[in-house]
């Protein structure tokens, strides 16, 4: 049997979209292909820490070597210690986080690259983040045999930044959980509002780390002006700590709206739905965004959407939901305003939502990536 490792690291380590795109995309997989030797390679990481393996021809292949030192190793050092001392022999290795370890010459290599914030708004990325990309990802992208983009807007800067050739680039779109969907229970709904202090509040949500490029501050300047037109509505932000995170606190502060925005941190997984279906609306209005998944769980859940007019996420909101100009706080007020307002609006917004979310499934994204494989294995 062809034998293919997948870097499930990021799954392992983050929570954010990076680390759920890797997990549902594996999963998928689990569920479309049992024929294909499939290896789990995960740094930083014991075998007693692993949770229950996917399918029969699924094995992990962890290693204590931490995702730090690994990259200290691997792109800093330049070691060129073969990931395959780790997997053993493999025929495919897909590197899922933007950097592509040293493999043997016999090694087809797929690399998957999310977004080149880094270069479109380089003042959002923590400085030695941004130093450590812009050697790194280059590098990997000259060297792969193949690269996935997240979004046709992540292939066309790919295109356009690095040179690369077209047919060296397949677009391969994300799904959405099935568990994502209106939750009805009023009582599951007011415990996991409770459970958040949300109880009673009426909010707009956003779903995303903490950094510049989400974009929170100008989001929360709209905030100070809603209330100053007399509507009452909260702020809710669900994602982990990032970085350079100090302006939005102080805008925060600025405006005087500490009992307005809460910042929930990460939140399970099995709240979110209701966290979505509670929820006056999502806003994604991010300065630059590679695909853009908290957009199809909202709409799964029947939550209208506002986002940015740039980058990938008009693709992904198709016909649905209120696009803006995401450093024009002025527009993003009067979306906010008109969504909270308007019922019809909301009404026609939740409805083309259903429909664009359809057009996305984890499934579709799974046998699109075997076929992906399928022609590595066989160039």
């Amino acid at each position: 049997m062809p034998r293919i490792a997948i870097d499930y690291t990021p799954a392992y380590e983050q929570g954010g979209g990076i680390g759920r795109y890797v997990r549902e995309l594996t999963s998928a997989l689990s569920q479309i292909d049992t024929e294909t030797t499939y290896k789990l390679f995960v740094s930083g990481a014991h075998h007693n820490n692993l949770p229950n393996i996917l399918g029969v021809n699924f094995s992990w292949k962890p290693t204590r070597l931490t995702p730090r030192w690994s990259a200290r190793l691997w792109h800093r050092a330049r070691l060129p210690l073969p990931v395959e001392w780790f997997t053993g022999n493999i025929d495919v290795f897909h590197a899922t986080d933007f950097a592509l370890p040293p493999t043997l010459p016999t090694t087809k290599t797929l690399l998957t690259v999310h977004d080149l914030s880094f270069i479109r708004v380089p003042n959002t990325a923590s400085p030695s983040l941004k130093t450590y990309l812009d050697a790194v990802v280059p590098r990997s992208v000259k060297k792969a045999n193949h690269i996935l983009a997240d979004s046709q807007a992540t292939k066309d800067d790919l295109i356009d930044l690095y040179d690369t050739p077209k047919n060296k680039i397949t677009v391969l779109l994300s799904g959405v959980d099935k568990r994502f969907e209106p939750i009805t229970d009023t009582a599951s709904i007011e415990q996991i509002r409770g459970k958040y202090g949300l109880r009673d509040k009426r909010y707009i949500l956003s779903v995303g780390t903490v950094q510049p490029r989400k974009n929170y501050s100008r989001v929360i300047r709209a905030i100070s002006n809603l209330q100053e037109k007399g509507l009452d509505v909260h702020y809710a932000i669900v994602g982990g700590k990032g970085w350079l995170e100090d302006e939005m606190y102080q805008t925060i502060e600025d405006t005087q709206l500490q009992d307005y925005v809460h910042v929930l941190g990460f939140v399970d997984d099995d709240d979110l739905s209701a966290l979505y279906t509670s929820s006056e609306c999502l806003i994604l209005t991010s300065l630059y965004e590679g695909f853009g998944l908290p957009i199809l769980e909202a709409m799964a859940c029947g939550t209208p959407i506002i986002t940015s007019n740039i980058s990938s996420l008009p693709e992904v909101a198709g016909n649905a939901g209120i696009l803006v100009d995401p450093l024009d706080i002025d527009a993003i007020t009067n979306a906010i305003y008109s969504m909270l307002t308007n019922s019809s609006l909301r009404a026609q917004h939740i409805e083309a939502g259903y429909q664009q979310v359809k057009k996305f499934t984890w499934e579709q994204s799974a046998i699109h990536l075997k076929s992906i494989y399928d022609g590595l294995l066989h160039s």
